[in-house]
């Protein structure tokens, strides 16, 4: 599992650095800023992608122009030798960047978009609050550990969490009446698409509730029997297509 966050936190920031590399005022040069960051030979590139070093001296110097193919297969060459030495460079990157990991269990992406409905059916839930737009469809998922969120995560990373995922659901695992999780969510800047809550077998705190309706955020209470089956349950939904670093090493 941590494998597979690893491997979903590496597609974000390559992300950022293809995106870094196509809006600056010379991709070239971005090609070689980056290269030079994760400390990687020209070679080095040049083998997982299967070309000569001296194309990627073209590439750099500026001899050819890199089309996006090109600028996402050598981001994630430089991220494929990273992986091979431990994530070092990535590790620095989502520290720098504000990506809250330590209570994050799990992060994917569905295979398509889900209705409220069909969510509710995959967690085992109930829904709680049945104050939102039809129109609502969650793309992907962000599993937290409540408890770890609430004693280590800072105000900032806690907005950047919430504010990253319009359109993915929130599902707030550890929890004890579900209060804490909507009191966060009432007093941030951003607010996520739907909240799911684990915990709570026997009661649910009524302000939680009220907080989800004044939101005019579906609240879910989710009755899977644990969190590993919790999980194993959506990862059933999720996309076959996710990058694994280091198989592109083979």
């Amino acid at each position: 599992m941590e494998e597979s966050f690893q491997n979903f936190i590496a597609d974000l920031i390559a992300r950022r650095i293809a995106g870094d590399i196509v809006y600056s005022n010379n991709p070239n040069t971005g090609l070689k800023k980056w290269r030079e960051y994760f400390e990687v030979s020209q070679l080095e590139v040049a083998r997982i992608m299967g070309v000569s070093a001296s194309v990627i001296s073209d590439y750099e110097k500026g001899r050819r122009a890199p089309g996006a193919k090109f600028i996402r297969r050598y981001v994630r060459a430089l991220l494929a030798i990273d992986h091979q030495r431990g994530w070092k460079k990535l590790d620095s990157l989502s520290k720098a960047l504000g990506i809250p990991r330590g209570a994050i269990i799990d992060m994917m992406e569905f295979n398509e978009p889900i209705s409220i409905g069909g969510l509710i059916e995959l967690v085992d839930g109930v829904l709680l609050s049945p104050d939102y737009s039809d129109s609502i469809r969650a793309y992907g998922y962000t599993l937290i550990d409540s408890i770890r969120a609430i004693a280590e995560l800072s105000g900032p990373q806690f907005y950047f969490l919430l504010g990253s995922t319009p359109e993915r659901a929130i599902i707030f695992s550890n929890v004890a009446a579900g209060r804490s999780p909507m009191v966060a969510v009432r007093v941030s800047l951003v607010k996520p698409g739907i909240i799911i809550i684990h915990g709570p077998r026997r009661y649910v705190d009524p302000l939680a509730i009220e907080l989800a309706r004044l939101e005019g955020v579906p609240l879910i209470l989710s009755l899977a029997k644990d969190i590993n089956l919790l999980i194993k349950k959506l990862r059933s939904k999720v996309g076959a297509e996710e990058t694994n670093y280091l198989s592109v090493l083979e």
